[in-house]
């Protein structure tokens, strides 16, 4: 099958992510190697902080978010990577037992002026749990290789 190609993308469309399940053990393991704070590491802190639980670090959401990315479509993509990201929020603790479901939606693509044969596709993602409360949002553009070229103005 012939991956996506720039020409592919049109603003409005979406595509799905997840499901995900998190687990109390890759919270840990996670929280363990890169965020050791207490409420990612122990079950009793994160049931005394703010978050109400055992909780994934927001660099894990943005990972596990990463992950269902890539399964729902950027790893048949032509995809070149990404210059950067616009903004990523966590609105909601990811706590251990949640399942992250959500949407990568087009916002607008255009042809690149200094790569002929690529164009950059804006996306605006949204990550939910299991009870449909928004928990990560962002957007960010990807490079992604054009079918055609196309010549661009200058």
């Amino acid at each position: 099958m012939a991956k996506l190609a720039y020409e592919d993308f049109q603003p409005g469309q979406t595509f799905s992510l997840g499901p995900k399940h998190v687990t109390a053990k890759e919270i840990f393991e996670f929280a363990r190697e890169f965020d050791p704070q207490p409420m990612h590491i122990d079950e009793a802190a994160g049931r005394a902080s703010i978050l109400g639980g055992l909780a994934a670090s927001g660099w894990h959401t943005s990972a596990m978010f990463m992950r269902m990315m890539c399964d729902a479509y950027l790893l048949d993509t032509a995809s070149e990577g990404a210059p950067g990201i616009d903004f990523m929020e966590w609105k909601k603790p990811v706590l251990a037992g949640d399942t992250l479901s959500g949407r990568s939606i087009v916002l607008e693509s255009r042809p690149m002026r200094s790569r002929p044969g690529m164009g950059i596709v804006k996306f605006r993602h949204e990550v939910e749990n299991q009870r449909g409360e928004l928990v990560c949002l962002g957007e960010n553009a990807t490079m992604i290789r054009m079918r055609l070229a196309v010549e661009t103005p200058a």
